[in-house]
């Protein structure tokens, strides 16, 4: 309902489209052809989206891909069920959290003016000034990055939790009455039983790069967290077709946007699919 039916919308990036003209502009309005497309591209801040789209989510699969798979290996050889479990669920939970919260956590943490992060760092005196983390350029894509994490990497967990709960334990004690060490146990029995899922979140990871990744969403985080002083590494594809579309109306040039979002997605799938079937013999499809 909400995602394939709205598709016949798409139509209006190659049409001048109006909202005053409600629904029958869809089908009335005059076309436009690659109109919007090329505009986009020589639209004089596309360089920077791209740059800023491509760099948030790049960081994002350098620094969280590992993340759960290492969390999901080091719960495994956790032998406390209670500690385990306890663990485990504080971990997923800030996954049920709204970015706005988040945002708002960020704030109380990392305000220039009343975060206790700043306050901690004074009173150690390892800095002379506040830090203005939260309008900084360079400082943006780390706190994304690190606030993605914390968000959903115990969420992503719980996939490769469930793909080590289908490795035989009989490996492990073959190994371990063999004098395998458990590092050694991790390396050739852990590791490649967590081949197949790991390749299949890869896969949807890249193909998400435009989006957001692995974790966190590069739209809201862009909206939330951004503001002026820190646009000019905030500021991605998403957030630019939001404005344009709701703030100056024009909903054709928003669509050709994301419609052009879509299509490098699917290819980037598509792509990442055939290499990893290529090298590994495993794919998404």
């Amino acid at each position: 309902m909400f995602s394939y039916i709205p598709m016949f919308g798409i139509i209006i990036a190659f049409k001048n489209y109006k909202i005053s003209t409600g629904i029958d502009g869809i089908f009335t309005s005059s076309w436009a052809g690659l109109t919007h497309f090329k505009e986009l591209i020589n639209d004089y801040n596309f360089p920077m989206l791209v740059r800023n789209t491509l760099v948030l989510s790049v960081l994002k699969i350098v620094f969280s891909y590992p993340i759960p798979i290492l969390f999901a290996i080091l719960l495994s050889e956790v032998r406390h069920v209670f500690l385990k479990r306890f663990v485990q669920t504080v971990s997923y939970l800030p996954h049920f959290i709204s970015w706005v919260v988040v945002t708002g956590i960020s704030y109380a943490f990392f305000s220039s003016g009343f975060g206790i992060f700043n306050d901690l760092l004074l009173s150690l005196h390892l800095i002379k000034e506040p830090l203005n983390i939260l309008t900084d350029p360079d400082s943006f894509w780390a706190l994304a990055v690190s606030t993605a994490i914390w968000k959903e990497a115990g969420w992503w967990t719980i996939i490769f939790l469930a793909a080590l709960a289908g490795i035989d334990p009989s490996l492990y004690e073959a190994a371990e009455m063999d004098g395998a060490s458990r590092l050694r146990r991790i390396y050739h029995i852990t590791l490649p039983g967590l081949k197949g899922a790991s390749i299949v979140v890869l896969i949807l990871t890249i193909g998400n790069m435009l989006g957001g990744g692995l974790v966190g969403s590069n739209f809201e985080q862009s909206m939330l967290l951004g503001n002026t002083l820190n646009s000019e590494t905030s500021q991605i594809i998403q957030t630019y077709a939001f404005t344009i579309g709701l703030a100056q109306g024009r909903f054709s040039f928003a669509t050709a946007i994301d419609l052009m979002q879509s299509v490098i997605s699917v290819f980037l799938i598509f792509t990442s699919n055939a290499i990893a079937k290529r090298v590994s013999g495993t794919g998404l499809f």
